[in-house]
């Protein structure tokens, strides 16, 4: 069920009246939350917008998306023609005036400034817990998911848990280490765990329920090592899988359809385009002609894997043809990927079915999913493996995404096999780790699993790199600068991140 257009449009307005562009500068007004809100309906009106803020352009309807694909070591540039700043962020070779960082920054910091606004509003109308903690909760999650991002790439930054009422008070804000952005993430997702629904009217995904406080839990213990923590909060989400409505899809490809979108029980959270429906940046998604092929369907031809990820990864295994588009009929022609404008095979993943979206597919009807049920059967496996090493029940969770890759289509077929928990600890994780890789290829994951498992030195100068950077550094390379004018404006931000 898609968020209505014209929610979005009111918020987008109430957003350019209390908002700022960025953190310090052109506040075009303010307003203060227990004299604008007047009932739970525009507290949820907020919380609307802030996902609206978040379906756009410069997030996921392309810069933030498209610079994680562009970190990681499963895709590369395509068309070298293409702006600077992309091959600056994917060469890393990037500064601090990066056009890319630049656009997306401020806007994570309109979506954090709509749900502390939300949550502020929401605290305001002083109603009991029962009929409003649903949708502070709701706020504290969208707060959650915006942080998590944004200390994943940026380490230490501001950390903004307050409705801003004056602009002014943010021209001394500075730096917050990074751990204590990770515990109020943390107590942010567990209010959410707490107080969210099981499922959300209509059973929509683009909206948090408990299980999709949990699943994120489980995601930010398992990037900070806390492996128990993890693990206790994966199995959460598996045992009680039926009554959140989650499970696999038979088929791997559908998780990829935007005709079928909304009717996805493996999407645990995602945010929607509505097709040819864009307003003012929102609801713009881009990254479908990113991805798809310059000279045959008009589309962009920049992210694209390097011919080693395709070479590398066994023909055996569904999710690779359902990951790659290597041949296109183009006036009843069989192309191959020879004949590509970059002569690899590029991206397949919501390029074969991006609903009612232009002819390369931009302003799409993709649901863009941010976290599916595999990936906690993934977690699952990864923590359970660090704590006991491959036990039967690690194992058997690696098994059950890998036995959903044998299924082509309704072929049944032999590849890849179950797991057996006879070998050592470390090959384990370096299976789930490479299952990973597999299962949520080009899903903007890639770039975190090798941040947070110290492996840019291996992935991009050892000798089996998928996409070879030989300048990679890691006291550099595992953070991105914080934007030159964002320090310009309040040099309490000072110093920028080493290497910057």
């Amino acid at each position: 069920m898609k968020i209505n257009l014209y929610k979005i449009l009111a918020v987008w307005l109430l957003l350019s009246i209390s908002g700022c562009a960025d953190l310090n500068e052109k506040p075009i007004g303010v307003f203060a939350p227990e004299t604008f809100f007047k009932s739970p309906k525009d507290v949820e009106t907020a919380v609307l917008g802030a996902y609206g803020v978040i379906a756009s352009e410069n997030l996921f309807g392309r810069q933030f998306i498209c610079a994680l694909q562009f970190r990681g070591d499963m895709v590369d540039i395509g068309n070298r023609a293409t702006s600077a700043e992309r091959i600056q962020v994917n060469d890393f070779n990037m500064d601090s005036n990066n056009g890319m960082v630049g656009r997306f920054w401020p806007q994570w910091f309109q979506a954090i400034n709509a749900a502390n606004s939300a949550e502020a509003g929401g605290i305001s109308l002083g109603l009991p817990d029962e009929e409003i903690n649903h949708l502070i909760a709701e706020a504290k999650f969208v707060r959650a998911f915006a942080y998590y991002h944004l200390v994943r790439m940026f380490g230490d930054l501001p950390y903004i848990n307050f409705a801003v009422t004056d602009p002014s008070s943010l021209k001394t804000v500075s730096k917050t280490p990074e751990a204590e952005i990770y515990a109020g993430i943390i107590a942010d997702l567990e209010f959410a765990k707490q107080w969210l629904p099981n499922t959300q009217k209509n059973n929509i995904r683009t909206r948090p329920t408990a299980g999709t406080a949990a699943a994120y839990l489980a995601s930010v213990h398992l990037t900070l090592g806390q492996y128990q923590e993890a693990y206790t909060e994966a199995k959460f989400v598996i045992d009680n899988k039926a009554l959140f409505g989650y499970e696999l899809e038979t088929d791997y490809e559908d998780n990829f359809k935007a005709s079928i979108a909304n009717s996805l029980k493996e999407t645990i959270f995602a945010f929607d385009f509505l097709g040819q429906q864009a307003v003012g940046g929102n609801n713009d998604d881009s990254l479908v002609p990113m991805i798809e092929v310059l000279n045959l369907t008009g589309g962009y031809g920049v992210s694209v894997p390097n011919m080693n990820v395709y070479d590398d990864w066994d023909s055996r295994d569904y999710r690779k043809k359902v990951s790659f588009i290597d041949t296109l009929v183009v006036d009843g022609v069989k192309r191959p990927y020879s004949e590509f404008s970059t002569p690899r095979p590029h991206i397949g993943k919501w390029a074969r079915d991006f609903g009612n979206g232009n002819a390369i597919g931009r302003y799409s009807d993709h649901n863009f999913s941010d976290f599916r049920y595999a990936e906690v059967l993934l977690i699952a496996a990864e923590a359970l493996g660090e704590i006991n090493g491959p036990t039967a029940e690690a194992a058997g969770y690696l098994n059950q995404v890998r036995a959903r890759a044998r299924n082509w289509a309704g072929t049944q077929t032999n590849f890849p096999e179950d797991v057996n928990p006879t070998m050592s600890k470390a090959e384990f994780i370096d299976l789930v780790l490479e299952d990973r890789r597999l299962e949520l290829a080009f899903e903007w994951k890639r770039w975190y699993d090798i941040k947070r498992r110290d492996l840019g030195v291996k992935v991009f100068t050892g000798p089996n790199s998928l996409e070879p950077h030989p300048n990679f550094d890691p006291s550099r390379d595992y953070l991105m600068p914080l934007p030159a004018s964002e320090l310009r404006i309040n040099p309490n931000l000072a110093p920028n991140n080493p290497g910057y």
